[in-house]
């Protein structure tokens, strides 16, 4: 009798069966279950919610990747060498070298599976810099951010429902807006087309087609199931955990049950449920500092965590997160929790700087949004407070008149979220930080501006904090511009998540590793469920979903080999 067939007689006749069983509808679920199935295996896949797709069908749905197929056609240079350059200069000791190899070389051969094998269709974003584009291998012209094409949800029928939306009609792409350095929209009658076309980009766009990619293959998601916990035996095989453990492998991963008592009998069970950065308790027991305003799904409440905790696993990165500064503005909400509108071009564009409760400047406000997090997290040990919390996003009228702020359009009203003063001296009461400091930061800045170098923090310095800037303008006042047109406006910055990126540290093939040595056999991790293989590093946009494309492939791949081949994890 083989092994799973003895773990499903003691489970009972009405448990269901699976080759491969992978938690979240996410990009690094979607993608694991795709390979999974392309690889063989039969898959469930299982999602906790009513709704498909995570926080990637909120986010941009921007792809990071390095040494892409689509680059040579472009004209742009790239190597493994420089890409693992890159990743070793801003790893801070954080990254395995293993693992950079591993998401540098399998990175591009996930993305031509997808392109290949899915409706997915990806180009290049024209010269979106790294995030760090002045560091060893750093591509400062860009080549590495892939956005996704427009997906019609047509080709979904019944399921066209059933993906997460918090934006209505968005029949547009990111290369096609400022955050993908255009300088204007599609005209309207475009988009009014493509909405009667039932087309998505971004986030919605790249979902539709893997979840359409997954159909195609006979997987249908499993709907409002939360798992609940890992079956598990010894390495032995004994349910009862008293038989003897092999060298390798502490305890091994069964199936998983669900909530309502259904139990899954599966070869192999990848996690990819997202972080846990809308779970209150875990974020103040492991993050390094205040977090307030999670930007992600808020299904993502760290259940793949304590399932893989329960099990054995070992963790790592838990203190970090994908950090963003964010605006909360009264009375919107998403899915039923306050809703955040990320800050990523206002602090960026002339006319505006981030001030401290001290009315100072504390960072390089075009700095990229992860990078923000340090800036956030210093701490006064004195005070035994966060000094740059809370932030200050502090413009002046022009630039109120000229760009989007937190969801405001462009213009002279105001709303009554956003402090507005006709003096400096009067927006400083307002928000309750020292005049003369509010007073003198404007001053200095506006000097630097004039001569085009921010002496103090060098915003405009790197390429990226000039494509985020007014891409109108040339040079460093695309970034670089003084306020000094009243009236003054403030809003309140805190710090958000796109989630966390702390979980189950993993080999190389994406295989759960345990506190007792060696691996939980038949448990795999993906996206940000895992310890991020970039540890705290954000490599350029889409520096998120680039890894969890790539270690869901790995994952799904890897599973469904050593369960079809016939080894000790193969269902029946």
């Amino acid at each position: 009798m083989s092994e799973n067939v003895e773990i499903e007689n003691h489970l009972g006749p009405d448990t269901q069966r699976a080759d491969v069983v992978v938690l979240g509808s996410g990009a690094a679920g979607l993608v694991a279950a795709i390979a999974a199935a392309d690889s063989g295996a039969s898959v469930a896949l299982i999602e906790k919610s009513d709704l498909i797709g995570g926080t990637t069908s909120m986010s941009g749905g921007i792809i990071w990747m390095p040494v892409n197929h689509l680059q040579a056609p472009a004209g742009i240079a790239d190597s493994r060498e420089q890409a693992l350059a890159y990743l070793d200069a801003l790893s801070l000791g954080q990254i395995d070298s293993d693992m950079a190899a591993t998401l540098v070389d399998t990175g591009p051969e996930a993305l031509r599976h997808l392109t290949e094998r899915t409706p997915c269709s990806f180009h290049l974003i024209p010269s979106y810099p790294d995030y760090h584009p002045e560091h060893p291998g750093g591509l400062p012209g860009g080549g590495r951010s892939l956005d996704n094409a427009l997906f019609s949800y047509d080709e979904l029928g019944d399921w066209a429902g059933r993906v997460r939306n918090d934006r209505g009609a968005h029949p547009i792409m990111l290369t096609e807006t400022p955050l993908g350095g255009a300088t204007e929209l599609p005209p309207t009658e475009v988009l009014v087309g493509r909405a009667k076309r039932n087309e998505f980009g971004m986030g919605l766009g790249l979902v539709g087609a893997l979840l359409r990619g997954l159909l195609d293959r006979g997987v249908e998601p499993m709907l409002q199931a939360p798992a609940a916990r890992l079956i598990t035996a010894d390495a032995a095989g004994d349910p009862t955990g008293k038989g003897e453990r092999d060298a390798d492998t502490a305890v091994r991963v069964h199936g998983v049950e669900l909530a309502d008592g259904r139990m899954i009998s599966a070869g192999a069970v990848i996690i990819a449920t997202g972080g846990f950065e809308w779970n209150p308790e875990l974020t103040a027991a492991f993050l390094r500092g205040p977090m307030t305003a999670p930007a992600g799904s808020p299904t993502n409440t760290g259940d793949g965590l304590a399932m893989a905790m329960a099990a054995g696993a070992r963790l790592g990165n838990m203190s970090s997160a994908w950090w963003v500064p964010v605006v909360r503005v009264p009375g919107e909400e998403s899915f039923g929790h306050p809703r955040v509108r990320l800050i990523l071009l206002e602090r960026t564009r002339p006319g505006s700087i981030m001030v401290n409760s001290a009315g100072t400047r504390f960072t390089n406000e075009a700095g990229n949004y992860n990078a923000m997090g340090g800036a956030f997290h210093t701490f006064d040990p004195a005070g035994f407070t966060y000094p740059n919390l809370p932030c200050w996003l502090v413009f002046d009228h022009r630039h109120k008149l000229s760009y989007d702020v937190a969801g405001a359009p462009p213009g002279p009203d105001a709303p009554d979220w956003m402090h507005r003063a006709e003096t400096l001296d009067e927006l400083a009461a307002a928000i309750g930080v020292p005049a003369p400091a509010l007073g003198a930061t404007v001053a200095r800045f506006n000097a630097d501006a004039a001569q085009g170098r921010d002496a103090e923090f060098g915003r405009g310095d790197s390429a990226y904090d000039t494509f985020n800037g007014d891409q109108r303008i040339a040079g460093v006042g695309a970034t670089l511009g003084p306020l000094e047109t009243a009236p003054y406006y403030a809003v309140e910055i805190e710090l958000g998540t796109l989630g966390t990126n702390g979980g189950p540290k993993t080999d190389t093939r994406c295989r759960v590793l345990a506190t007792a040595g060696g691996v939980i056999g038949g448990l795999y991790a993906a996206g940000n469920a895992m310890a991020a293989p970039t540890g705290m590093l954000y490599g350029g946009a889409g520096g998120t979903l680039g890894p969890a494309i790539t270690t869901g492939f790995i994952a799904g791949r890897d599973a469904a080999r050593t369960v079809t081949a016939g080894g000790p994890q193969r269902s029946m």
